[in-house]
């Protein structure tokens, strides 16, 4: 098995005075935005909801969902947050054969969830649950729908980390590229956690 003495090393020119390299930092301050704008959306299904559901006329998308499906797709990410785990721990070993395993695992398992939520919104649309269907409705979709997109950025972020790597196996900058990845990964992991419990499960 081949490893490279290289992708361990991590520079320290963007560390600022608060010790924190600029990159991650950078990243932190993205998620918290990201994260502003998922707790404004889910605070506003969960205002919308209820006056939906006390129309009479009210429609409501979750009646033509099928749970398994939804915990399948909470599953694949939940397994995509550990391969990611498992691709940082191989780069930093220097270990790039199991690192380019475990990061296109990662990228299948996002693309695998976004499959099934394609089908699961097929299925809404056939059963006339649509983006301008009711209230309810916008705000599932347009909370589920940015929450895919997010997912859809991620996987494109880590193959972009892949084929650099791949180009430049070498570099310094591989394991902070990596992390840095896989940071949002999991913020997206984590946001699809509160997502499935405010509106699958409750």
């Amino acid at each position: 098995m081949a490893h490279s003495s290289h992708p361990g090393r991590i520079g320290t020119a963007n560390v600022g005075s608060l010790g924190v390299d600029s990159r991650k930092l950078g990243v932190w301050t993205f998620i918290g935005s990201e994260a502003l704008f998922f707790a404004a959306l889910i605070t506003t299904y969960l205002v919308f909801a209820p006056v939906n559901m006390a129309r009479a006329d009210a429609q409501n998308p979750k009646e033509y969902l099928d749970i398994w499906l939804t915990s399948v797709l909470a599953a694949l990410l939940l397994a995509s947050s550990l391969t990611m785990v498992l691709a940082l721990a191989a780069v930093r070993r220097g270990d790039m054969k199991l690192f380019r395993v475990w990061l296109l695992a990662t990228v299948g398992l996002g693309f695998s969830f976004l499959g099934g939520q394609v089908y699961e919104f097929t299925e809404l649309y056939h059963h006339g649950a649509t983006l301008s269907s009711s209230l309810f409705g916008t705000t599932f979709f347009v909370l589920t729908g940015f929450h895919g997109t997010h997912v859809l950025i991620g996987a494109i972020w880590l193959l972009s980390v892949f084929f650099k790597v791949q180009r430049y196996p070498d570099s310094p900058e591989t394991v902070m590229d990596v992390e840095l990845g896989g940071l949002y990964w999991h913020f997206v992991d984590l946001v699809w956690v509160v997502i499935f419990t405010v509106i699958y499960l409750i």
